[in-house]
């Protein structure tokens, strides 16, 4: 099985590890520090569920990989359009590229510049980051998932590529027959998460302990879910009643990839969640008051990193 890894960061760095461990033939995709890194000291990840290092190709010439059965898509979203543009050498007639980002809209962009027969649609549940050049940490929750075509068909490609990550330890993988209900059903607890976490500036636990908070987080999820059904997603009536579960399950500190990438002066994914949702709200005539609080609030700081 030739993976490409596409965007070597917390999620990419992670499975991409996982699947290597397994016996894949794993290609890394990186940049700068992070690419010499990978090169000389092999892929490194400390995880929860126990560290280890894998000794595996990485380069930022796709060309240098050639043909893949399968790219794992895990660039930031604002660098989609620009990222699926370097597609193409890893490309064979049946290649699958898998998006596994924040968001709605990723699977479409790539839909326009790779054609919509090399898409896949994913949601992705981990948390993890770079600790430092060549460095995956993954801090706790979960390690898992989803993919399935856009169409909703139960494929032999997306069958033998869940086939295949099943033999890998350390993570869980899932087809889905209807992964744009997935990719909605995230973006609401994602919306969630990284606003509440990054516009607060605070850990979970002391967002769940203020009653107004913790009333805030629902009703962005809430919105997200409301925006979905409006443009026809099939987002089940209990999404935020299952988010919040999950959500009080979570440790007390946990924060969100938004507000590390806020206060580590790096560009942020706000437009491609909460941008998103007041775009779309806006375009259905469905009202996001929260969403669009937060999308206000983080707006000056996503100006200033970017």
């Amino acid at each position: 099985m030739r993976i490409a890894i596409y965007g070597t960061g917390g999620v990419g760095g992670y499975f991409g590890g996982r699947l290597a461990q397994a016996g894949a033939d794993v290609h890394l995709i990186a940049r700068g520090d992070h690419l010499d890194a990978l090169q000389r000291d092999g892929l490194r990840v400390k995880s929860v569920y126990g560290d280890f290092t894998v000794d595996v190709p990485a380069t930022d010439d796709p060309a240098e990989i050639g043909p893949c059965e399968y790219v794992l898509f895990t660039v930031k979203s604002f660098d989609t359009e620009e990222a699926a543009r370097e597609l193409q050498p890893l490309l064979d007639d049946g290649t699958a590229v898998i998006s596994l980002q924040n968001g709605v809209d990723n699977e479409e962009k790539l839909a326009t510049k790779i054609g919509r027969e090399h898409v896949l649609g994913g949601v992705a549940y981990i948390f993890s980051t770079i600790a430092e050049p060549g460095v995956i940490e993954h801090t706790g929750g979960p390690t898992s998932f989803t993919i399935g075509e856009l169409d909703g068909v139960r494929s032999d490609r997306a069958e033998r590529f869940v086939e295949w990550c099943e033999r890998a330890e350390g993570m869980d993988v899932e087809l889905s027959e209807a992964i744009q209900t997935d990719l909605w059903r995230k973006a609401a607890f994602i919306c969630a998460q990284a606003g509440m976490t990054a516009a607060v500036r605070l850990p979970l636990g002391e967002i769940r302990d203020d009653e107004e908070s913790w009333r805030m987080y629902r009703r962005i999820i809430d919105e997200v879910c409301r925006v979905g059904r409006a443009m026809g997603i099939e987002v089940p009536d209990g999404t935020a009643s299952q988010w919040m579960a999950f959500a009080t399950g979570l440790d007390a500190d946990a924060y969100s990839s938004l507000h590390y990438d806020m206060t580590h002066h790096k560009p942020m994914e706000l437009d491609a969640l909460h941008g998103t949702i007041v775009r779309r709200g806006r375009e259905n005539d469905v009202e996001v008051p929260m969403n669009e609080a937060v999308y206000a609030i983080l707006r000056p700081w996503a100006r200033r990193n970017q």
